[in-house]
């Protein structure tokens, strides 16, 4: 503890000699905010007075000398903190210029405001979308780990919850914090329960399953019904986590930066070995503590693996996970679904459970590496300021192979033959196979159609009757993991009317260019005419060709009864003299039809 205080004392006097003991400076660095109504007004939640919420960072650790001190201006201490040198205290506004001079404090700030994250109101899919369902399969599901869940409190009877609850404290009215009382820290917003039972309602056969459902919950209670607190309360959760062997934090919740609020964060981290996860925010950059190197920050994503429209962005960003529409436990004993990083935040929290479950001798840093490596990249290759890292695997984290893929059905025409023929009212025998890796043959139940015939025929073999035409034959499987096999063949029944065509020509020209502004556009038209070898034209032939030269875009269309059609090019801006535009027919088709095709493509070209 020694070493951790002039650690940190000695940074935080690094700040103040920085900022030249200027209060002017200070404000603008962020280390003494102004003074606002929120923080003066007691029906705002401000102290009475006229007094001031403030942290009061000292150069070390703070007893009976320096809380005289805060007292001596008129204060009153809210908490003296061991995790951090510093005290929490209601002082009057005229105190902050004394305190600020005074050589044995490093810095002075005012107790902002952090505030619960969760977007709107609106089947959880969350759990099953991270692969925790297959960790808890192979008998890992988070037991042994102590988790801190900072927020609102949690139900202490929710029939999802009570099991895993062990305990907890409230930090939000004095003096309470020092005797937990279940009645005292239980949830009257919500939003800490519904936290909760992400990372592990209960494996019940009743409501939902958290992503460690067997983890041990604890309660630090530091916003208010209305989801709102104090750093001051959330630097004293942390400290309290630190004191009771918590491993992992949950903070779906945020604010503005705070230098003692950082200092916590990375003491608990880097000294304690905890692992701590927050709520990235609700739109634009990545809020406290979440933006802290020594917290893991997670963005929010829906069932689509797209970033959610709430969630921040930035370069904070370590994992991202579910957080849209999440259904999960709520206060009174209900359930409700959410939205909000407040609900990303704890799938990580949990998986990190679920890792350390399973990996007792790792360190926080060890647990970390695992997290970020065994993400699924959803935006770019590696790191990104959407997705982080990418989605947080419960399953690939903790060591836990997916079951293989179910394969799709192997089918097989055996008869008649890919273009066979037949003459009308003939019996046509079929036959076919169909074999799949998990389920075996499953010949029997082939499905065969005709487009022409619809459904011909079941099973693997059968003879039947088709009517006059081209047909395309398609036996059909889908095995029990609903994977799907199919196999198509072409045959001909009957006598049909066929012949040969060929492109007779090629007429190139402009269509009436347009303007747009001071830019003049130019199509190309393609005007194709196909006839048999008769020279009669064939009507209903689609033809198909490509455009080179100014431009390189495809085109097809089908010819009248004239045997014409026309095919327009991209419009070109302002060509160039001498531009030329070329139009080359690729292939001509119609059913019972032969295109006869030469060795060099009938072309043509135009120059503009």
């Amino acid at each position: 503890m020694k070493v951790k205080l002039i650690i940190i004392s000695i940074i935080l006097l690094l700040v103040v000699v920085f900022a030249s003991g200027c209060i002017p400076v200070m404000e603008k660095l962020g280390l003494v905010n102004p003074t606002n109504e929120e923080q003066l007004s007691p029906e705002k939640g401000g102290p009475p007075d006229g007094l001031v919420k403030v942290l009061i960072g000292f150069k070390e650790k703070p007893g009976a000398a320096q809380q005289a001190m805060v007292k001596g201006v008129g204060g009153q201490i809210k908490y003296t903190y061991n995790l951090i040198p510093a005290i929490a205290a209601s002082v009057p506004e005229v105190a902050i210029e004394a305190l600020k001079k005074n050589p044995n404090i490093t810095n002075v700030e005012l107790d902002s405001v952090v505030y619960a994250l969760d977007a709107e109101l609106d089947d959880s899919w969350g759990v099953k979308r991270i692969g925790a369902g297959l960790v808890h399969n192979s008998g890992n599901n988070g037991e042994g780990i102590k988790i801190a869940i900072i927020d609102t409190g949690i139900d202490k009877d929710h029939p999802d919850l009570d099991d895993n609850l062990v305990g907890g404290v409230n930090f939000v009215s004095k003096p309470s914090w020092k005797t937990p009382d279940p009645n005292k820290w239980d949830d009257d917003n919500g939003h800490g329960t519904h936290v909760a039972g992400i990372i592990a309602a209960e494996d019940n056969n009743t409501g939902v399953v958290g992503v460690a459902p067997r983890a041990s919950l604890y309660a630090l209670k530091v916003l208010d019904s209305k989801g709102s607190g104090y750093v001051s309360d959330v630097v004293m959760a942390i400290q309290w986590a630190t004191e009771n062997d918590i491993q992992v934090i949950n903070m779906s919740l945020g604010g503005a930066a705070t230098d003692l609020l950082w200092a916590a964060c990375w003491l608990a981290y880097e000294f304690d070995g905890l692992i701590l996860v927050a709520a990235a925010g609700n739109g634009g950059s990545v809020i406290y503590p979440a933006a802290y190197d020594s917290v893991i920050a997670v963005s929010a994503t829906n069932s689509a693996d797209e970033l959610a429209w709430f969630s921040s962005i930035g370069d904070e960003v370590e994992l991202a996970a579910p957080g849209e529409d999440i259904y999960s436990t709520y206060k009174d004993g209900g359930y409700t679904t959410l939205s909000g990083t407040s609900m990303a935040s704890p799938h990580v929290a949990g998986v990190a459970a679920l890792v350390w479950a399973v990996n007792t001798g790792w360190t926080n840093d060890d647990v970390r590496a695992q997290l970020q490596d065994t993400a699924d990249d959803l935006g770019e290759v590696g790191w990104d300021s959407e997705y982080g890292w990418g989605l947080v695997n419960a399953a690939e984290a903790a060591g836990v192979l997916p079951p293989p893929p179910n394969e799709p059905p192997t089918v097989y025409i055996t008869s008649p033959s890919d273009g066979s023929t037949f003459d009308s009212g003939a019996e046509i025998p079929f036959k076919g196979t169909a074999s799949d890796p998990e389920d075996g043959d499953l010949t029997a139940a082939l499905v065969w159609t005709s487009n022409i015939d619809g459904s011909i025929g079941t099973g693997g073999s059968f003879s039947t009757t088709l009517s006059d035409g081209t047909h395309t034959i398609t036996a059909e499987v889908i095995d029990s993991g609903d994977e799907t096999g199919s196999v198509s063949i072409g045959i001909t029944v009957g006598t049909l009317i066929t012949d040969n065509m060929h492109v007779s020509d090629i007429n190139m020209s402009f269509d009436e260019p347009t303007t747009a502004g001071p830019n003049i556009f130019y199509t190309a038209i393609s005007t194709v005419k196909i006839v048999d070898t008769d020279d009669v034209a064939v009507e209903g032939a689609t033809v198909y060709g490509h455009w080179s030269g100014a431009t390189s875009d495809t085109d097809s269309g089908v010819t009248n009864d004239s045997g014409i059609v026309s095919l327009e090019s991209n419009k070109i801006k302002n060509p160039k003299s001498g531009t030329t535009f070329t139009f080359t027919v690729d292939d001509v088709i119609k059913d019972g039809w032969t295109y006869d095709s030469p060795l060099e493509k009938p072309s043509n070209i135009i120059t503009y």
